[in-house]
């Protein structure tokens, strides 16, 4: 059965075609499709029997709001959408004074087993599909009711795990046909995938690369990140530079700030000497408490202490606002307690 919210325009016009339909029929399919209905009842410039074919051979399907937080302290909103499937992935509308950010899953669940992180916790369940991926972006606007400017792949799951479907979501966000957002305002974050690092590169896609690497030596980042054992700090920095080379766009770096773990003035020296004379950016981001796990945030003057070593080499670096912080909406978490919720239940 085809999934036709996977599909581009020129795609649902051959299977338009294959039906025995017009060929702008397509089109229309589409633009339904990124305005976010719930039913092919909705599709009302649609013939009938296009719409009863679309429900018969078509996968369509919409997620459904499982649990919403909305933050008191900065509007920040968090969903919990359940999918066709009953598994359930979480999506964060963040709000900013130059726009509003999305920041979505790739998959349900994550095989990476990073030691900080909610979202890993209970493994790997499946990839989604690009008509999922899409969803999050236009279903969180259509439910909030604030349009969406920027996407952040930075929820649930590996997206460089999930490749194709990723590729795909992002020619579909982009079409002109759809919701038109443009590459330059979508980022794409990673562990350190170098395979796909270097895949991405060659795609030249104008998108940001966020690198997550949370610490810049090897023993360290082993500790934390698993991926570290097969591609260790060097393989990963490395293949940066192949990406910056190739692309001419800047990295970010993700660097969560563990209290005693990762927030030293040796790290910090160490992470100057590996990103000094680069084009980079440092994101460092004060760590969100995981009920599971045994890490802490680091303090305040640790924080600040680290970002001044780093500026000190010429290394832009800046402290990530938290948002949402009484709503759970650091990655996994509304997840998580969803899950232990219905164990308890049996």
């Amino acid at each position: 059965m085809p999934d036709l919210k996977s599909m581009t325009p020129e795609e649902l016009t051959a299977w338009c075609k294959e039906q025995g339909m017009p060929a702008f029929r397509g089109k229309q399919i589409f633009q339904w499709f990124s305005r976010g209905i719930s039913s092919v009842e909705e599709m009302t410039n649609l013939p009938k029997a296009l719409r009863e074919k679309i429900a018969q051979e078509g996968q369509f399907s919409a997620p459904v709001v499982e649990r919403k937080q909305v933050s008191k302290l900065d509007g920040t909103i968090k969903y919990l959408w359940r999918l066709s499937d009953g598994n359930c992935i979480e999506t964060v509308l963040m709000r900013y004074r130059h726009g509003n950010s999305v920041c979505i899953s790739s998959q349900v669940g994550c095989a990476m087993g990073c030691a900080f992180c909610a979202s890993t916790l209970g493994g790997k369940v499946r990839n989604l599909t690009a008509a999922e991926l899409l969803d999050q972006v236009v279903f969180t606007q259509k439910d909030s009711g604030y349009p969406i400017s920027n996407i952040v792949l930075m929820g649930i799951g590996e997206p460089l795990d999930n490749y194709d479907n990723v590729k795909r979501f992002l020619e579909l966000v982009n079409h002109p046909d759809g919701m038109n957002i443009g590459m330059r305002h979508i980022s794409l974050s990673t562990c350190g995938l170098v395979k796909g690092i270097d895949r991405l590169a060659e795609e030249g896609l104008q998108i940001t690369l966020s690198v997550s690497l949370h610490a810049p030596d090897d023993e360290t980042r082993t500790k934390l990140m698993p991926v570290n054992r097969a591609h260790n700090v060097d393989q990963l920095f490395d293949a940066c530079r192949r990406y910056f080379k190739k692309t001419g766009r800047r990295i970010s770096y993700e660097y969560a700030m563990i209290d005693g773990m990762n927030d030293t003035p040796y790290h910090a020296n160490l992470l100057g000497d590996q990103l000094e004379g680069t084009i980079a950016h440092v994101n460092l981001i004060p760590l969100n408490h995981v009920e599971e796990s045994p890490y802490r945030p680091s303090t305040a003057k640790n924080v600040a202490a680290f970002q001044k070593a780093l500026e000190k080499r010429g290394i832009t670096a800046t402290v990530r606002r938290r948002l949402g912080s009484d709503i759970d909406a650091s990655c996994g978490q509304l997840r998580r307690k969803a899950m232990k919720a219905k164990e308890a239940r049996g």
